[in-house]
């Protein structure tokens, strides 16, 4: 044992470094193959643990998330998102098993490092805003398990908006690409899909929603449907009298 300590102190006096600094040294050379394999056998050990948890054996699943977050955290880092699943993982594990301190405790760490990491509008960011409402809940605390199941549904509803301007936004680029190869029909088809959702999202009085409006209004005049492109146009006008048709222009957005 005087030998080990001996060593050890050789080293801190030699290299100027700790035992811990000297150890993340010895980590940090270790080859890409090596990261690689160890990365690889964490994830195991998490899958089975997740085979674990579901079974309904939570105590075996605690078991391989520990040997997997162990090694997460030392070729990973302590915040590095795939360390905050398996910090998810055991908190969810502990929840079952009724310890809810260390629950929360884990369940807390993956929310930081996600919101951290991701931000707060993101889908692993509202999961661990859920599962701390459901354990608050468990724990008979009605007032923290409303306010964090509040802040989830806030959070997929904005994910859910972006998503469906997104897809707006795709429409609208398919719809040019058609007109390009002048197949108006299907330009049309796709300019009205466009247009559905930004009406629910930003509604009919919105600058995104009247480029909609202008974009289907010069298509129409485009096709010699004069009657509906001046519909069209008049909706994506205030001042409908002050709106000019001539020339055509096709924009690409």
């Amino acid at each position: 044992m005087k030998r080990v300590v001996t060593i050890i102190l050789f080293i801190f006096i030699v290299t100027g470094c700790s035992p811990l600094t000297f150890k993340r040294e010895a980590i940090s050379n270790l080859s890409a193959v090596k990261k690689q394999t160890l990365i690889q056998e964490a994830n195991n050990l998490n899958n089975r643990g997740v085979q674990a948890y579901k079974r309904g054996a939570y105590q075996e699943a605690i078991g391989y998330y520990l040997k997997s977050i162990t090694i997460k955290e030392r070729v990973l880092g302590e915040d590095h998102l795939s360390t905050a699943t398996g910090y998810n993982n055991l908190g969810l594990a502990y929840k079952r098993q009724g310890e809810s301190r260390k629950a929360l405790a884990y369940i807390t760490q993956a929310l930081k490092i996600r919101e951290s990491i991701l931000g707060r509008f993101d889908t692993q960011t509202a999961q661990s805003y859920n599962n701390l409402g459901m354990l608050y809940a468990s724990m008979g605390k009605r007032d923290k398990a409303i306010k964090f199941t509040k802040k989830t549904v806030d959070i997929k509803e904005k994910i859910i908006q972006k998503e469906k301007i997104d897809t707006a936004t795709s429409y609208n680029n398919l719809a040019v690409l058609y007109e390009e190869e002048g197949e108006n029909d299907k330009a049309l088809q796709e300019y009205f899909h466009a247009l559905k959702i930004n009406e629910e999202v930003f509604g009919k009085d919105h600058p995104v929603t009247h480029e909609s409006y202008k974009n289907i209004a010069l298509l129409y005049y485009a096709m010699g449907d004069y009657a509906k492109a001046q519909h069209y146009a008049q909706l994506a006008q205030k001042e409908p009298e002050s709106i000019q048709l001539d020339p055509i222009v096709v924009e690409s957005h």
